[in-house]
């Protein structure tokens, strides 16, 4: 069974970056990729990045030129670097992992909150 742990979320200044790790066990031999998502309030959760096996990475218009996100395949891990944070950036952040077969896992999230 696929469990992810994500990490790195807090409180932090409008302007400011944050760095969340997501580290997976028991993934399957192969993935069709690792994404993050969130959810902020009042609204459906919603793709913030994503990046496919063969390293290929999409973004959300939202984000684009703000966010990175990295994969580490030794550590069976993917990270979401994020800089010039805004207050419409809080949010829960959520881990997923969506096997070869299409079966989509998460993680159980992590609160960003972003303040003036």
């Amino acid at each position: 069974q696929v469990q992810l742990v994500e990490s790195g979320g807090g409180l932090v200044q409008a302007g400011g970056s944050l760095r969340l790790a997501c580290v997976a066990s028991g993934s399957a031999v192969s993935r069709n990729f690792m994404a993050w998502y969130r959810q902020v309030p009042g609204k459906e959760r919603e793709l913030v990045a994503r990046i496919r096996s063969g390293g290929r990475t999409d973004y959300a218009d939202f984000v684009k030129g703000r966010f990175t996100i990295s994969g580490d395949n030794a550590k069976n891990a993917v990270y979401l670097q994020m800089n010039s944070l805004k207050d419409e950036d809080t949010g829960v952040y959520y881990c997923n992992e969506q096997s070869k077969w299409f079966k989509n896992y998460w993680g159980q999230g992590t609160q960003v909150t972003v303040s003036y």
